[in-house]
């Protein structure tokens, strides 16, 4: 039985959720608990690898789940926030100079998510998606492992229970930091984290089902209410509001630039994350992750979770996992989910302020241990040494010099593997099998003499690509033997810009005074309409130089 899409609502809205079918309820319901039970703990450990309170890592619980349960194309992905993000929200509040603990942390918070939303509804507008879904696997390998390695270096403080080094930044410079103050570690803070550590990789590796966070958590709320942690030098996590914070307005001021290259970074990683949690998660029989659409659903929730104090949210592959195995069909999980984070506000937190913040420490290192991937290493290894080279290089630069950078070189590569792709002609010669049919050539393989010749483009030309592909193809006419005929198939021609047909017009009158007469043939309706209106067309037709298949093209040349 259907429910959901029983409801007068928008086609659009709700993909996650609708068709919805009642005997779905119960399975969602149970996995949005057992997911809360992980994601909920996990989010407020991530929010203090942010350098920010507790609180956040909760909301960030609420707002944005509620908004991707509505927009989002994936039903089953998790999206609160995740260590990347965390950790680049840090880098980027340090290099913005915002003080940890200041009244202007918070305000910046509000800003810089904000800023992250409005960087992807812009990459929404202009269909980045799929530039951006181009960066390779072994760059993001690369960032993984230098976010998993920079992260359990920043909370080795917290382990250790020695003062932080909050303007530090680098992983070497915060790891040698925090080994510099080993002696004046505290005893009971180091034995809490080891214990912590211990039963979290215990239960990652025999029983995985069991949510570790919680269990750890509840544990060290029930120790620390009994026993009195600081009086043994344990530090406590600092105290939690309780309810739902009031909207909060973000600082649009001067500290809006110097924010702007990390909510990028942030914008970047944070799609990135997403759309593979999405893809990875999605079941054969479910709708296909569209990702303009992710875009679009991101962008949303980090807008709306801005003015509610929420970090940058993010898909998860922790939580999603968790969200997946535990039976979930639909994003009626995730809004499970959001009733429990917002019980949790109102009824738990300030019980939270018990919590010791080794404890936190603890649970973040587990889950980013996960981030430096040995495995895939060797597998990149095993199929392309460079790439392999390349995800090293990539992880050294952000343990070096910092994870924004790091994203900024992924970007980089990206771009200028697309650039190199499209400036690659895509042009192939197509010869007639000896049953008649068609059948196009290898890319770079000697042509086959011909008359007359017969090329096609195997991707629409515009501005950024037609004159590689031009060129080939005027090359392949005026090689060694010109034919005297070029049958030129432009099927893929979707769409003919102004500036492809003036080079089509030039082509023309090349291969013209060089003898050789150039055909037409396939041209899609709205490329064909296009081509209409020009004077140079109307020439082109009354010489009968444009057919509408290669059938008809070659025939035509038989005739003359």
């Amino acid at each position: 039985m259907r429910v959901v899409s029983t409801i007068a609502t928008p086609s659009w809205l709700a993909p996650g959720i609708r068709p919805y079918h009642a005997s779905w309820l119960r399975a969602d319901v149970l996995a949005g608990l057992s997911t809360g039970a992980v994601v909920i703990p996990l989010a407020m450990a991530y929010a203090t690898v942010a350098n920010m309170p507790v609180q956040m890592g909760l909301y960030t619980c609420i707002v944005p789940v509620l908004v991707y349960a509505f927009v989002g194309g994936s039903r089953v992905a998790s999206v609160t926030t995740s260590s990347t993000v965390s950790t680049l929200t840090a880098s980027t509040m340090l290099a913005g100079g915002v003080l940890i603990g200041s009244d202007d942390q918070r305000g910046d918070l509000v800003t810089l998510t904000l800023l992250v939303g409005l960087f992807l509804l812009v990459a929404r507008v202009f269909r980045l998606g799929m530039l951006v879904d181009n960066i390779s696997d072994m760059t993001l390998i690369g960032i993984k492992v230098a976010v998993g390695l920079t992260v359990m270096a920043a909370q080795l403080p917290k382990l250790l229970g020695v003062a932080p080094h909050p303007h530090t930044t680098g992983f070497f410079r915060v790891a040698w930091a925090a080994l510099s103050d080993l002696g004046r570690a505290s005893l009971v803070t180091v034995a809490v984290s080891v214990v912590c550590l211990v039963v979290l990789s215990v239960l990652t590796r025999f029983a995985p089902r069991v949510p570790g966070p919680l269990v750890v958590i509840t544990i060290g709320l029930a120790v620390s209410a009994v026993v009195a942690f600081p009086a043994h030098g344990v530090a406590l996590i600092p105290t939690v509001p309780s309810g739902f914070p009031a909207p909060a307005m973000p600082h649009l001021d001067h500290h809006i630039v110097p924010l702007l290259p990390g909510a990028l970074a942030i914008a970047v990683m944070a799609f990135l994350e997403s759309i593979a949690v999405a893809r990875t998660s999605r079941r054969a029989e479910e709708p296909r992750i569209e990702p303009d659409r992710e875009l679009l659903a991101l962008g949303a929730a980090s807008v709306a979770g801005a003015f509610f104090h929420s970090l940058p949210p993010s898909g998860g592959f922790a939580q999603t996992s968790v969200n997946l195995r535990s039976g979930a069909r639909t994003q009626i999980s995730g809004l499970v989910l959001l009733a429990l984070a917002v019980l949790v506000a109102f009824f738990v937190a300030p019980v939270l302020s018990l919590l010791p913040q080794a404890v936190l420490g603890a649970v973040v290192v587990i889950a980013v241990t996960r981030l430096v991937d040995v495995a895939a290493l060797r597998r990149l290894y095993r199929l392309n040494p460079r790439e392999c080279f390349g995800a090293l290089g990539v992880a050294l630069i952000g343990l070096a010099f910092g994870l924004i950078p790091a994203v900024a070189v992924a970007v980089a590569v990206t771009l200028l593997v697309v650039l190199h792709v499209v400036n690659s002609p895509h042009v192939v010669q197509v010869v007639r099998h000896e049953n008649g049919a068609w059948i196009e050539q290898p890319e770079n393989v000697a042509l086959i003499p011909a008359d007359p010749l017969v090329l096609r483009c195997l991707v629409p030309m515009y501005a950024a690509n037609v004159r590689p592909n031009i060129a080939a193809i005027r090359d392949a006419a005026l090689g060694d033997q010109p034919p005297g005929t070029v049958v030129l198939d432009l099927v893929r021609q979707t769409v003919l810009e102004s500036t492809v047909l003036h080079i089509l017009v030039d082509l023309d009158l090349e291969l013209s005074g060089a003898g050789v007469r150039l055909m037409i043939s396939a041209l899609p309706d709205r490329a064909l309409r296009t081509v209409q209106r020009t004077e140079w067309w109307q020439e082109f037709t009354a010489e009968e130089r444009y057919q509408p298949d290669l059938d008809a093209a070659v025939q035509a040349v038989e005739r003359a």
